[in-house]
Protein backbone atom coordinates (compact mmCIF):
# COMPACT_ATOMS: atom_id res chain seq x y z
CA UNK A 1 0.00 0.00 0.00
CA UNK A 2 1.36 3.75 -0.43
CA UNK A 3 0.67 6.56 1.97
CA UNK A 4 -2.21 8.67 1.13
CA UNK A 5 -1.34 10.97 3.85
CA UNK A 6 2.79 11.68 5.11
CA UNK A 7 3.97 14.20 7.31
CA UNK A 8 7.10 14.81 8.82
CA UNK A 9 7.81 16.87 12.12
CA UNK A 10 4.35 18.76 10.94
CA UNK A 11 3.88 21.94 13.22
CA UNK A 12 1.81 24.91 13.92
CA UNK A 13 2.39 27.63 16.47
CA UNK A 14 0.03 30.09 17.45
CA UNK A 15 2.66 32.47 19.68
CA UNK A 16 2.29 31.39 23.38
CA UNK A 17 -0.93 29.50 22.47
CA UNK A 18 -0.11 25.90 21.96
CA UNK A 19 -0.53 24.37 18.39
CA UNK A 20 0.92 20.93 16.95
CA UNK A 21 4.31 20.27 17.07
CA UNK A 22 6.65 17.57 15.52
CA UNK A 23 3.64 15.36 14.12
CA UNK A 24 5.26 12.84 12.04
CA UNK A 25 2.18 10.76 11.02
CA UNK A 26 1.65 8.30 8.06
CA UNK A 27 -1.95 7.15 6.89
CA UNK A 28 -1.97 4.28 4.26
CA UNK A 29 -4.84 3.62 1.54
CA UNK A 30 -7.34 2.04 1.98
CA UNK A 31 -7.31 2.28 5.54
CA UNK A 32 -9.64 4.36 8.72
CA UNK A 33 -7.53 6.15 10.62
CA UNK A 34 -8.92 7.50 14.18
CA UNK A 35 -7.37 10.67 15.70
CA UNK A 36 -8.06 10.90 18.72
CA UNK A 37 -8.13 13.75 21.54
CA UNK A 38 -10.42 15.84 23.36
CA UNK A 39 -11.43 19.29 22.70
CA UNK A 40 -8.60 21.69 22.44
CA UNK A 41 -6.23 18.81 22.07
CA UNK A 42 -4.92 19.35 18.02
CA UNK A 43 -6.61 17.29 16.14
CA UNK A 44 -8.18 20.35 13.93
CA UNK A 45 -5.15 22.27 13.92
CA UNK A 46 -3.71 19.41 12.45
CA UNK A 47 -6.73 18.79 9.80
CA UNK A 48 -6.64 22.44 8.85
CA UNK A 49 -2.84 22.40 8.07
CA UNK A 50 -3.17 18.99 6.36
CA UNK A 51 -5.85 20.85 4.03
CA UNK A 52 -4.14 24.13 3.62
CA UNK A 53 -5.88 25.88 5.44
CA UNK A 54 -3.33 26.87 7.98
CA UNK A 55 0.28 27.11 7.00
CA UNK A 56 2.45 25.01 8.94
CA UNK A 57 5.15 26.92 10.62
CA UNK A 58 7.54 23.53 10.86
CA UNK A 59 7.96 20.65 9.01
CA UNK A 60 6.62 19.39 5.90
CA UNK A 61 2.89 17.40 5.23
CA UNK A 62 1.76 15.07 1.64
CA UNK A 63 -1.34 14.26 0.62
CA UNK A 64 -1.69 11.96 -2.81
CA UNK A 65 2.19 12.62 -2.82
CA UNK A 66 1.31 16.59 -3.04
CA UNK A 67 2.70 19.24 -0.84
CA UNK A 68 0.26 20.30 1.36
CA UNK A 69 1.43 23.96 1.37
CA UNK A 70 1.86 24.66 -2.97
CA UNK A 71 -1.06 22.04 -4.11
CA UNK A 72 -3.40 22.42 -1.58
CA UNK A 73 -6.42 22.72 -4.62
CA UNK A 74 -5.24 20.19 -6.35
CA UNK A 75 -5.23 17.96 -2.69
CA UNK A 76 -8.92 19.26 -1.63
CA UNK A 77 -9.98 18.81 -5.47
CA UNK A 78 -9.86 15.09 -4.79
CA UNK A 79 -11.43 14.58 -1.21
CA UNK A 80 -14.14 14.89 0.83
CA UNK A 81 -13.56 17.74 4.23
CA UNK A 82 -16.04 17.85 6.82
CA UNK A 83 -14.95 20.92 9.35
CA UNK A 84 -15.54 20.48 12.75
CA UNK A 85 -17.33 23.87 12.58
CA UNK A 86 -18.58 25.02 9.25
CA UNK A 87 -20.87 27.40 7.79
CA UNK A 88 -23.75 27.27 5.25
CA UNK A 89 -25.90 29.78 3.06
CA UNK A 90 -28.96 30.20 5.15
CA UNK A 91 -31.41 30.66 2.37
CA UNK A 92 -30.38 27.68 0.27
CA UNK A 93 -31.75 24.19 0.98
CA UNK A 94 -29.91 20.78 1.33
CA UNK A 95 -30.62 20.13 -2.09
CA UNK A 96 -29.64 23.07 -3.57
CA UNK A 97 -26.46 22.90 -1.81
CA UNK A 98 -25.44 19.42 -3.06
CA UNK A 99 -26.15 21.25 -6.87
CA UNK A 100 -23.95 23.95 -5.98
CA UNK A 101 -20.76 21.17 -5.01
CA UNK A 102 -22.23 19.44 -7.90
CA UNK A 103 -21.57 21.64 -10.59
CA UNK A 104 -18.35 22.98 -8.91
CA UNK A 105 -17.14 18.90 -8.97
CA UNK A 106 -18.06 18.04 -11.94
CA UNK A 107 -20.39 15.69 -10.96
CA UNK A 108 -23.32 14.67 -12.47
CA UNK A 109 -25.30 11.61 -11.20
CA UNK A 110 -26.24 12.33 -8.05
CA UNK A 111 -27.70 8.48 -7.43
CA UNK A 112 -25.57 8.53 -4.13
CA UNK A 113 -26.10 11.89 -2.89
CA UNK A 114 -29.86 11.31 -2.87
CA UNK A 115 -28.87 7.71 -1.06
CA UNK A 116 -26.66 8.85 1.01
CA UNK A 117 -29.33 12.09 2.25
CA UNK A 118 -32.22 8.94 2.29
CA UNK A 119 -29.44 6.65 4.54
CA UNK A 120 -28.83 9.38 7.09
CA UNK A 121 -32.12 11.21 7.11
CA UNK A 122 -30.88 14.72 5.69
CA UNK A 123 -33.39 16.81 5.41
CA UNK A 124 -33.34 18.45 1.82
CA UNK A 125 -35.81 21.14 0.94
CA UNK A 126 -35.67 22.93 3.92
CA UNK A 127 -33.57 26.32 4.30
CA UNK A 128 -30.26 25.67 6.70
CA UNK A 129 -31.20 28.54 8.58
CA UNK A 130 -34.60 26.52 9.88
CA UNK A 131 -32.54 23.19 10.67
CA UNK A 132 -31.35 21.77 13.83
CA UNK A 133 -27.36 21.43 14.18
CA UNK A 134 -27.77 17.88 13.93
CA UNK A 135 -29.67 18.02 10.12
CA UNK A 136 -26.63 20.87 9.47
CA UNK A 137 -24.33 17.51 10.45
CA UNK A 138 -25.86 15.30 8.14
CA UNK A 139 -25.95 17.70 5.26
CA UNK A 140 -22.23 18.49 5.86
CA UNK A 141 -21.74 14.68 6.00
CA UNK A 142 -23.26 14.08 2.29
CA UNK A 143 -21.35 16.96 0.94
CA UNK A 144 -18.37 15.53 2.33
CA UNK A 145 -18.69 12.09 0.44
CA UNK A 146 -21.53 12.19 -2.81
CA UNK A 147 -18.60 12.73 -4.88
CA UNK A 148 -17.24 9.49 -3.51
CA UNK A 149 -13.41 11.19 -2.98
CA UNK A 150 -10.49 8.66 -2.71
CA UNK A 151 -10.26 10.69 0.73
CA UNK A 152 -12.24 11.67 3.22
CA UNK A 153 -11.15 13.74 6.29
CA UNK A 154 -13.66 14.66 8.72
CA UNK A 155 -13.38 16.24 12.14
CA UNK A 156 -16.20 15.03 14.31
CA UNK A 157 -18.09 13.62 11.98
CA UNK A 158 -20.71 11.94 14.45
CA UNK A 159 -21.25 15.94 16.74
CA UNK A 160 -25.32 16.39 16.51
CA UNK A 161 -26.21 12.93 15.35
CA UNK A 162 -28.66 10.71 17.35
CA UNK A 163 -27.37 6.85 17.72
CA UNK A 164 -29.14 5.56 15.09
CA UNK A 165 -27.46 8.08 12.39
CA UNK A 166 -24.25 7.16 14.18
CA UNK A 167 -24.71 3.88 13.34
CA UNK A 168 -25.48 4.18 9.76
CA UNK A 169 -22.43 6.30 9.05
CA UNK A 170 -20.08 3.57 10.68
CA UNK A 171 -21.61 1.58 8.28
CA UNK A 172 -20.83 3.92 5.45
CA UNK A 173 -17.74 4.51 6.47
CA UNK A 174 -17.05 0.85 6.62
CA UNK A 175 -18.25 0.55 3.03
CA UNK A 176 -15.88 3.13 1.91
CA UNK A 177 -12.92 1.08 3.42
CA UNK A 178 -14.44 -1.64 1.65
CA UNK A 179 -13.97 0.02 -1.54
CA UNK A 180 -10.30 0.99 -0.91
CA UNK A 181 -10.69 4.33 -0.09
CA UNK A 182 -9.23 6.28 2.65
CA UNK A 183 -10.79 7.42 5.71
CA UNK A 184 -9.26 9.93 8.36
CA UNK A 185 -11.40 10.61 11.05
CA UNK A 186 -10.86 12.80 14.50
CA UNK A 187 -12.95 12.21 17.84
CA UNK A 188 -13.31 12.16 20.90
CA UNK A 189 -16.11 9.37 21.05
CA UNK A 190 -14.37 6.52 21.16
CA UNK A 191 -16.62 3.62 20.81
CA UNK A 192 -17.06 4.34 17.22
CA UNK A 193 -13.13 4.66 16.77
CA UNK A 194 -12.45 1.41 18.31
CA UNK A 195 -15.52 -0.64 16.02
CA UNK A 196 -14.11 0.89 12.50
CA UNK A 197 -10.82 2.06 12.51
CA UNK A 198 -7.84 0.03 11.43
CA UNK A 199 -5.10 1.81 13.26
CA UNK A 200 -5.58 4.94 16.01
CA UNK A 201 -3.09 8.51 16.67
CA UNK A 202 -3.86 9.70 20.09
CA UNK A 203 -2.66 13.54 20.26
CA UNK A 204 -2.32 15.11 23.35
CA UNK A 205 -1.39 18.93 24.01
CA UNK A 206 -0.63 19.19 20.87
CA UNK A 207 1.65 16.10 20.52
CA UNK A 208 1.15 12.78 18.66
CA UNK A 209 1.92 10.34 21.54
CA UNK A 210 0.94 6.95 20.25
CA UNK A 211 -0.35 5.22 16.86
CA UNK A 212 -0.91 2.07 17.29
CA UNK A 213 -3.70 -0.69 15.23
CA UNK A 214 -6.64 -0.56 17.36
CA UNK A 215 -6.13 -3.64 18.68
CA UNK A 216 -2.88 -4.04 19.70
CA UNK A 217 -3.45 -0.72 21.55
CA UNK A 218 -5.98 -2.98 23.84
CA UNK A 219 -4.53 -6.16 23.99
CA UNK A 220 -1.06 -4.48 25.47
CA UNK A 221 -2.60 -3.12 27.84
CA UNK A 222 -4.29 -4.05 31.13
CA UNK A 223 -7.09 -6.55 32.17
CA UNK A 224 -9.92 -6.22 34.18
CA UNK A 225 -10.09 -9.21 36.09
CA UNK A 226 -12.66 -11.38 38.23
CA UNK A 227 -12.04 -14.49 40.38
CA UNK A 228 -14.79 -16.33 42.07
CA UNK A 229 -13.56 -19.51 44.36
CA UNK A 230 -15.57 -22.32 45.82
CA UNK A 231 -15.24 -21.11 49.48
CA UNK A 232 -13.51 -17.63 50.15
CA UNK A 233 -9.34 -17.44 50.10
CA UNK A 234 -6.66 -15.65 51.73
CA UNK A 235 -6.89 -12.06 49.52
CA UNK A 236 -3.33 -11.03 50.45
CA UNK A 237 -1.19 -13.06 48.06
CA UNK A 238 -3.47 -11.71 45.18
CA UNK A 239 -3.22 -8.27 46.75
CA UNK A 240 0.26 -8.21 46.76
CA UNK A 241 1.09 -9.53 42.86
CA UNK A 242 2.83 -7.14 40.85
CA UNK A 243 0.55 -5.12 38.29
CA UNK A 244 -2.33 -5.37 40.82
CA UNK A 245 -4.52 -2.08 41.17
CA UNK A 246 -8.53 -1.61 42.41
CA UNK A 247 -8.08 -4.75 44.45
CA UNK A 248 -11.88 -5.87 45.86
CA UNK A 249 -12.21 -9.38 47.78
CA UNK A 250 -15.99 -10.14 48.75
CA UNK A 251 -16.04 -13.60 50.27
CA UNK A 252 -15.11 -15.66 47.35
CA UNK A 253 -15.00 -12.89 44.93
CA UNK A 254 -11.86 -11.24 43.78
CA UNK A 255 -11.47 -8.60 41.19
CA UNK A 256 -9.01 -6.13 40.09
CA UNK A 257 -7.02 -4.42 37.78
CA UNK A 258 -4.06 -6.39 36.18
CA UNK A 259 -1.35 -4.23 34.27
CA UNK A 260 1.40 -7.08 34.15
CA UNK A 261 1.26 -10.64 32.49
CA UNK A 262 -1.53 -13.26 33.69
CA UNK A 263 1.21 -16.02 34.71
CA UNK A 264 1.75 -15.15 38.24
CA UNK A 265 -2.01 -14.46 38.95
CA UNK A 266 -3.21 -17.44 36.73
CA UNK A 267 -0.71 -19.99 39.00
CA UNK A 268 -1.86 -18.38 42.15
CA UNK A 269 -5.49 -18.94 41.64
CA UNK A 270 -4.77 -22.48 40.55
CA UNK A 271 -3.60 -23.06 44.05
CA UNK A 272 -7.28 -23.09 44.76
CA UNK A 273 -10.80 -24.57 44.00
CA UNK A 274 -11.29 -21.75 40.94
CA UNK A 275 -15.02 -21.49 39.53
CA UNK A 276 -14.76 -18.71 37.04
CA UNK A 277 -12.44 -16.37 35.71
CA UNK A 278 -13.31 -12.96 34.07
CA UNK A 279 -10.54 -11.45 31.88
CA UNK A 280 -11.77 -8.67 29.97
CA UNK A 281 -10.12 -6.42 28.18
CA UNK A 282 -10.31 -2.79 28.82
CA UNK A 283 -12.08 -0.21 26.32
CA UNK A 284 -10.27 2.11 24.05
CA UNK A 285 -11.79 4.54 26.32
CA UNK A 286 -10.41 3.40 29.38
CA UNK A 287 -6.92 3.24 27.36
CA UNK A 288 -7.32 6.59 26.23
CA UNK A 289 -7.50 8.03 29.64
CA UNK A 290 -4.46 6.58 30.88
CA UNK A 291 -2.50 8.68 28.45
CA UNK A 292 -4.49 12.18 30.04
CA UNK A 293 -5.02 10.98 33.46
CA UNK A 294 -0.79 11.23 34.46
CA UNK A 295 1.78 13.53 33.60
CA UNK A 296 5.48 12.41 35.13
CA UNK A 297 3.46 10.59 37.78
CA UNK A 298 1.24 13.86 38.82
CA UNK A 299 -2.32 13.87 38.17
CA UNK A 300 -2.66 16.31 35.31
CA UNK A 301 -5.34 19.48 35.57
Amino acid sequence: MSAVIETSKLSKAYGKSRGIKDIDLMVEEGEVFGFLGPNGAGKTTTIRTLLGFMRPTGGAAEIFGLDTKRESVRIRANAGNLPGEFALEDKMTGEGLLKLFARLRGVGDMTYAHDLAERLGAEMKRPMRKLSRGNKQKIGLVQAMFHKPPLLILDEPTGGLDPLVQEEFLKIVGEVKEEGRTVFFSSHVLSEVERVCDRVGIIRGGELVDVEPTGQLIDKSFRHVKLTFEKAVDPRPFRTLEGIEDFHADGDELSFTLHSEPDRMVKLAGEHKLVSMEYERPSLEEIFLTYYGKTNGKEER
